[in-house]
């Protein structure tokens, strides 16, 4: 064997190597992390999945002219491979609380075109070998005040901007 193929042969194997082990460098899925003093776990700041939904199952009921309660179910699939060892372990879960605007678009009798754009807060999460979710053990905020608290934040951060916006387009 030449002396160039095998040099090829090594340099394709290193960087074999150094794709898989890409994540080495970066900041790993347990490290602990900080944002604004807040200290946290998880996935960097900053960084973006992109999932697909494609066998998800929404389902609503309507409830008064104008509101409606949904279910969505759907086994979600990255649209890239995580990096090897990478993320939560198998079987922790998330805990979501989301606040969404949804547009639909009639496109014929059975089709919609549905965009939905909206931010999502980390409830709690459950440990495989935790028996329940981080806001049910001793001294942590129940699910309901974190809840109310997101909520309230929200609501203020709303109100600020309403005022602000208003201030700016408001005539002199």
């Amino acid at each position: 064997m030449s002396d160039l193929l095998i040099n090829k042969m090594c340099r394709s194997k290193f960087e074999e190597v150094k794709a898989k082990n890409s994540h080495v460098n970066r900041n790993k899925y347990n490290d602990l992390k900080t944002h604004k003093n807040k200290i946290y776990t998880g996935m960097k700041i900053g960084d973006s999945h992109d999932w697909r939904y494609n066998n998800g199952v929404w389902l609503e009921t309507k409830k008064a002219p104008d509101r409606w309660t949904f279910s969505f179910n759907s086994i979600k699939t990255r649209s890239h491979e995580a990096p090897i060892n990478s993320g939560a372990n198998l079987n922790t879960k998330y805990h979501w609380y989301i606040i969404a605007d949804q547009i639909a678009t009639k496109l014929d009798n059975n089709s919609y075109m549905t965009s939905m754009k909206g931010v999502k807060f980390k409830i709690g999460h459950k440990r495989p070998h935790w028996k329940t979710f981080s806001y049910n053990y001793p001294e942590q905020q129940s699910y309901k005040e974190k809840v109310i608290d997101l909520l309230e934040h929200i609501l203020i951060k709303l109100k600020e901007r309403v005022k602000k916006y208003n201030q700016i387009t408001e005539p002199v």
